[in-house]
């Protein structure tokens, strides 16, 4: 009996010892923030989606409280967004909110630097018009 209880201590320790090492080798962490006033960076907000607003130290209020699950995947400083993207983009909020009915028309870059995109119906009336931002990927309604 007590080499049994024995012998499955030890299993349960070098099971753990592997686990751990190889959850340790998964993925390199992000560089670290370069960040001297202590102010948030834009770079280091939540990406919840639309409409979502960090909170006082950079993170979105919820943040903490629910991990998000994709947690994984890091952010990049500059997206470099080309129109094909922001369409995809685009045409993903929509199909996550679950609208099928709408569609993405007229993605292209503005003279200004922006990236200008249209929702429509299927019949083509434009709903609304945006821009995204191609460095930051911020959203703003313009029409």
């Amino acid at each position: 009996m007590r080499q049994t209880i024995l012998a499955a201590a030890a299993a349960f320790v070098v099971g753990g010892i592997a686990t751990g090492a190889v959850l340790s080798q998964a993925q390199p962490a992000p560089p670290p923030a370069q960040q001297t006033d202590g102010a948030p960076t834009p770079g280091h907000h939540w990406a919840g989606g639309w409409g979502h607003h960090p909170g006082p130290n950079g993170q979105a209020w919820m943040h903490h409280h629910h991990p998000h699950p994709f947690a994984l995947v890091y952010r990049q400083q500059d997206r470099n967004l080309a129109p094909a993207d922001v369409q995809k983009i685009a045409e993903g909020f929509l199909l996550w909110n679950g609208n099928h009915s709408w569609k993405v028309t007229n993605v292209a870059a503005t003279a200004d630097g922006p990236i200008g995109f249209d929702l429509a119906t299927q019949e083509g009336s434009v709903i609304a018009k945006f821009t995204m931002d191609p460095h930051t990927g911020r959203i703003h309604r313009v029409g």
